[in-house]
């Protein structure tokens, strides 16, 4: 997963001050907020019993209504079994919530999108997928975060099939779609199209795969995914459904071997995965290249040794130049989709997504800034408007 919004000299600043850590989230970092006032019986009459049950009744005659007398159009549930946490992996569902607060309080900081955390004391796939259908009517959009490949794959797909609200594993399609709009900025920074471009993915789990499948979507020359076994290629017989699925999708020059033998000539290096790629592996890659290093808080190959070769370098950390972070992408996607009443986030609105924060770059476009800061107030209008737009064109608007 790329790296959540943390101050830019985060390291040192936690390393060396963990105190002024545990001190923000003592009591944790978000609290209900009522919107209007309970100053007296009246306000209580209204807010409450008796006046309140004339609402239910409208919307138990008109369900639609529930969007527009309670926060279900503008509001999303982060939900999580803490099995993939950042890079500290499956620690349970108590540890996960300061995360999963996290995610809630940056939907609604750059999004203006209310979240809710939720973590379930359940691994199994159907539990998960089962309580999240009965808590849906109380949400306009759920957003999974933090589970473990490749049970997210199945429990993103059912749901979606069972629900009809967004449903956005952020894990894949965040990454993903802030990749992307990078990878936009940097063929055009070197003057070529993603048309011209082979890529080489390092890791076949969530994100890997994701942004595998939009770049095949996008128009990629060509791409190839590596695991621990080297290239996903059709020829292996130890892949599972969903690296075969990938594999079919992918590596139309049929490469094979090791992650050092695809990087030879390549064009793109995106890591999502840890580990440390080799030097010489790097220095074989074509001139102009460029490497995306996004494990935290170690990347792949460390922006030193990937400036000696790659034209556009860059990592998950907030402390080098074009951080590949996903705050850019998930709070504008679910604004936009919640804007519209969508029932679901397709692949166009993904790439959408993708051309919108690209487009925020602008005339600034230079090796050190293909992607526009989380801070920038610009990117979360660009990617709703974005958002809604293809929502609509899609046809899985229900809102004009």
């Amino acid at each position: 997963m790329a790296a959540e919004i943390v101050n830019p000299r985060s390291d040192s600043v936690t390393d060396n001050n963990p105190d002024a850590v545990f001190a923000l989230h003592r009591g944790g970092k978000m609290a209900i907020v009522a919107t209007v006032p309970v100053r007296d019986k009246d306000d209580l009459s209204l807010a409450y019993t008796p006046g309140v049950a004339k609402v239910c009744t409208a919307i138990a005659e008109q369900p639609d209504l529930v969007n527009e007398y309670t926060w279900k159009s503008n509001v999303v549930a982060v939900v999580t079994d803490g099995t993939a946490v950042l890079g500290l992996g499956d620690i349970g569902p108590e540890a996960s919530l300061p995360v999963m607060e996290g995610k809630a309080i940056l939907f609604k900081q750059f999004g203006g999108v209310d979240a809710v955390p939720i973590a379930l004391a359940t691994k199994d796939t159907d539990e998960i997928i089962e309580t999240i259908v009965r808590l849906a009517p109380s949400f306009g959009g759920v957003n999974l975060e933090d589970i473990s490949a490749p049970r997210c794959f199945e429990i993103e797909r059912r749901l979606q099939e069972r629900v009809d609200i967004p449903v956005f594993h952020d894990d894949q399609h965040g990454t993903a779609i802030v990749t992307l709009a990078a990878l936009r900025n940097s063929a055009k920074l070197t003057g070529r199209t993603l048309a011209d471009l082979r890529a080489v993915i390092s890791g076949a789990g969530a994100a890997g795969i994701a942004i595998a499948k939009i770049l095949v979507d996008a128009g990629i020359g060509d791409v190839c995914v590596t695991d621990r076994k080297g290239v996903v290629s059709a020829d292996r017989s130890d892949l599972t459904d969903v690296k075969a699925e990938i594999a079919g999708l992918t590596n139309k020059t049929g490469r094979t071997g090791s992650l050092e033998d695809a990087l030879a000539g390549a064009d793109v290096f995106i890591g999502v995965s840890g580990g440390t790629v080799p030097e010489p592996a790097v220095a074989t890659m074509a001139k102009d290249c460029f490497v995306f290093a996004m494990a935290n808080p170690n990347p792949e190959v460390h922006p030193d040794v990937a400036h000696k070769y790659a034209a556009v370098v860059a990592t998950g950390r907030s402390d080098f130049p074009n951080q590949i972070n996903n705050v850019l992408a998930f709070p504008g996607i679910f604004a936009g989709a919640l804007k519209v009443r969508a029932s679901r986030i397709t692949e166009n609105m993904k790439i959408a997504a993708a051309d919108a924060i690209a487009g925020v770059v602008g005339d600034e476009l230079a090796a050190d800034y293909v992607i526009p800061s989380p801070f920038d107030e610009r990117v979360a209008e660009a990617v709703t408007a974005a958002v809604a737009a293809a929502a609509r064109a899609d046809g899985v608007a229900r809102l004009a």
